[in-house]
């Protein structure tokens, strides 16, 4: 009877290691399988920590950027607003579209350090939160993409012509930087529809796509 009992207590422990082994050998190849897809097919919208929590710094930038100074100007920017570039990175695949984003983010933070910054109106620690929010993104978005990646030369060009535009010419007049607040704006909303984009489907993003080309 002892010796029964031995034996099934001795089948019962062989089982259980059993499945505890098998239990290790599943998570760690699991973990192996996520690994590899997390570095090839998935990589970067649905392995990027900045996606999961964009709401809420875009959220935070959004409203410094409405407190840090009063009205938003009614005065129309002399460079018109880049919708084509807008409208075609939504046909490039995700990770053109996250190093678009990052270099947006980038580009806009080079507008808020030209020399007359001082001559803003502005409350001066939400400005300084505002841009540092802006630096936490992009530094975060710099896990997601490719390090050797850029975006395309028009973008780039495009806030050259803005800055020249709209500060150097004007020796960056506090009515100017009114402008560049309010172009900020736009182009982080322009942002917010890109990133649900990319956390949606690829159908609505060429939906999105195709509506947007017919408004413009």
């Amino acid at each position: 009877m002892l010796e029964t009992q031995s034996k099934a207590h001795s089948v019962h422990t062989t089982i259980f290691i059993i499945f505890v082994i098998f239990g290790i050998f599943i998570m760690v190849n699991w973990t192996g399988v996520l690994f590899v897809l997390c570095g090839t097919l998935l990589t970067p919208a649905l392995c990027c920590d900045w996606l999961r929590h964009y709401g809420h710094l875009s959220n935070d930038s959004l409203t410094l950027l409405q407190q840090m100074g009063g009205q938003w100007t009614g005065q129309e920017c002399r460079v018109p607003f880049p919708r084509k570039i807008y409208r075609d990175i939504y046909k490039a695949e995700v990770q053109s579209q996250l190093v678009f984003i990052r270099d947006s983010l980038k580009l806009i933070s080079g507008l808020y350090h030209h020399d007359n910054l001082t001559s803003a109106s502005w409350d001066t620690v939400k400005t300084e939160h505002f841009l540092i929010s802006i630096h936490r993104q992009t530094e975060e978005l710099n896990t997601c993409v490719l390090a050797n990646k850029t975006s395309n030369s028009s973008l780039r060009k495009y806030y050259r012509r803005l800055a020249r535009s709209t500060l150097h010419c004007t020796g960056g007049s506090p009515a100017s930087w009114e402008l560049i607040r309010k172009q900020t704006k736009l182009h982080l909303d322009q942002l917010d529809l890109l990133v649900e984009c990319i956390k949606s489907s690829s159908a609505a993003c060429r939906r999105r796509s195709a509506a947007s080309g017919r408004q413009h």
